[in-house]
């Protein structure tokens, strides 16, 4: 059954707002891999909007940067031109994040003023509202942990910042499957609890493996082993327990970030062809049906990103690919759990 009219126009809002994360999650990781984060060293939500005009502003931001430890041990020798490019980066990066706040705020407003907002949607609306604020404040978090000491962000802070926008975008994309798909119908028997809980459990690892992989980032350890399947000759390499207390290892040792992350993959890559062994054993409506098709397709094809990015020592476009890749194959694991969850199919 289709939503309402006015349900259509804000589901649509709500999937416009994920195009921005999603984009904002891409370049975000393009600022990284470019090695850009740094190099706005004040934050400014509200006035820090204009970027330098004149060759005296660049020369004033270019001043700021070289006070901080970046510039004092890793880019010493760096110049105002080549300066200016990572610069760039990460202006655009926050530009985009206000930008974002624009398009979900405007439309809002609106939505509010013509009354088309369900009185059961406005928590949701101030969560989303709420969760965004906090994720600019977690990125600037993030950053100031690289402009103290070392010229590198803290490896936890960045898989928070990461992690909170795939929930952010998850949330949005939730909701506007509501308002889009509310319901299939015309389904006698509801889908078991195995199938449900497995698309739970696909989606979560999921989930974890972005986690991971923000350690993977926080850390550079793709750097380190770039050879697959083996990791300097061994399927299980040395060093993986040399920090103490143990637990640290799972999140500041090279070594096991990345065969976590590794292991992670390795899972997914057995656990999703059977849950779409699973699905095809129920009667599923087309959309849903080519959505467990294109998982697999994805999962190989995420997969394929992965294993090249690492091999070729992580390229800025393959591992901008890759991590794009991961929220796609999130964002089909999760349009199956919402069909799965809120629809009723005949089980075979």
């Amino acid at each position: 059954m289709a939503g309402t009219n006015h349900q259509r126009s804000i589901g649509i809002w709500l999937l416009i707002c994920c195009a921005a994360v999603f984009g904002m999650v891409m370049l975000g990781g393009v600022t990284r891999l470019t090695g850009s984060g740094l190099s706005m060293v004040q934050w400014e939500p509200l006035l820090g909007v204009l970027p330098p005009l004149t060759q005296a502003d660049w020369e004033e931001v270019f001043r700021l940067y070289q006070q901080y430890p970046e510039f004092k041990l890793t880019n010493y020798d760096m110049d105002l031109e080549a300066f200016k490019p990572i610069f760039w980066f990460e202006y655009t990066h926050r530009l985009l994040g206000r930008l974002i706040g624009i398009i979900f705020l405007l439309p809002l407003i609106y939505f509010i003023v013509r009354k088309r907002i369900d009185r059961p949607l406005v928590p949701k609306l101030v969560t989303m509202f709420i969760l965004g604020g906090l994720q600019g404040l977690l990125g600037w978090y993030m950053v100031k942990s690289g402009l103290v000491h070392a010229p590198h962000v803290s490896q936890y802070r960045l898989t928070a910042h990461l992690g909170l926008a795939f929930l952010i975008y998850a949330y949005l994309f939730w909701v506007a499957l509501d308002l889009l798909l509310p319901e299939a119908g015309g389904y006698a028997n509801r889908v078991g609890p195995g199938l449900r809980g497995f698309s739970y459990l696909v989606t979560g690892l999921i989930f974890i493996t972005v986690l991971s992989g923000g350690f993977v980032a926080g850390l550079k350890a793709g750097l380190a082993y770039n050879t697959f399947p083996l990791m300097n000759g061994q399927w299980i390499p040395e060093g993986m327990s040399t920090l103490e207390p143990q637990w640290k290892n799972l999140f500041e040792n090279v070594t096991t970030v990345q065969f976590d992350h590794r292991l992670l993959a390795t899972l997914l890559f057995l656990i999703i062809p059977v849950y779409w062994f699973a699905a095809t054993r129920v009667e599923l409506p087309s959309r849903v049906r080519s959505g467990f098709y294109i998982l697999v397709l994805m999962l190989i094809i995420q997969l394929a990103l992965g294993i090249s990015t690492l091999l070729l020592h992580v390229p800025v476009a393959l591992a901008a690919g890759h991590q794009g890749g991961a929220m796609v194959l999130f964002t089909i694991a999760l349009f199956l759990t919402h069909q799965l969850m809120n629809s009723k199919y005949n089980a075979l």
